[in-house]
């Protein structure tokens, strides 16, 4: 099963995500939290896999709240779910370490899908969401450039192969089929090129990497 806490300040939004996911065998709503700043002890309480984040919430917002449960312990993967989908706020949640980031008027079945690809580890964008990552790493020049590839500088010859191969969204058996190595191979060079960088997930290094090619 997989476990999913949500958190959002509105009862009936989060009356409607536990009756939809309900809907599905394999998911399990194992706590409900009205504010930001509770999030971070429900996690250690109920242990999800995936957590559904508000943005917009009274004392923490959901930026912030993404911010302290991707440092932790055994870390959900996060999804963003919000009405908002400002450029800004995009790219404030990815690079707070969300591994999605969805609007609220989302289909219930591609919600559903999304929390199942996020258990997997895999990264979760509405379209708007990704379009402003294309166009993020379509304006990556000067300065945020150089930077990004002295960050890179950091990792090893293979590790950079395997952040750039992410950058162009492909998956880790891609990556494997590419580079000629098993996926037990590449999440271990992935595992280590985001500890190098103190980074929390794929999202963060896919965003270096398209930095760093100043393109």
């Amino acid at each position: 099963m997989i476990r999913v806490l949500l958190v959002d300040d509105d009862p009936l939004v989060r009356a409607g995500l536990r009756m939809m996911l309900r809907g599905a065998g394999d998911i399990e709503v194992v706590g409900e939290v009205a504010d930001g700043e509770g999030v971070a002890d429900a996690v250690r309480r109920h242990t999800p896999d995936v957590v559904l984040m508000d943005i917009r919430m009274p004392v923490m917002d959901g930026l912030a709240a993404t911010r302290t449960v991707a440092r932790g312990d055994r870390a959900p993967q996060v999804i963003v779910l919000t009405t908002f989908d400002a450029d800004g706020l995009i790219l404030g949640a990815m690079r707070a370490g969300a591994a999605g980031y969805l609007l609220k008027h989302t289909e219930p079945e591609e919600i559903v899908e999304a929390v199942r690809r996020a258990a997997r580890g895999e990264p979760v964008l509405s379209p708007a969401a990704a379009r402003t990552l294309i166009e993020h790493a379509a304006t990556g020049a000067g300065s945020r450039t150089e930077q990004a590839r002295r960050t890179l500088a950091a990792l090893s010859d293979r590790e950079r192969e395997i952040a750039a191969a992410v950058a162009e969204g492909l998956s880790n058996a891609e990556i494997g089929q590419r580079l000629h190595l098993s996926t037990g191979t590449v999440k271990a060079h992935l595992s280590s090129a985001l500890t190098k960088l103190d980074l929390d997930n794929r999202i963060q290094l896919a965003l270096l990497a398209h930095d760093a090619q100043g393109e």
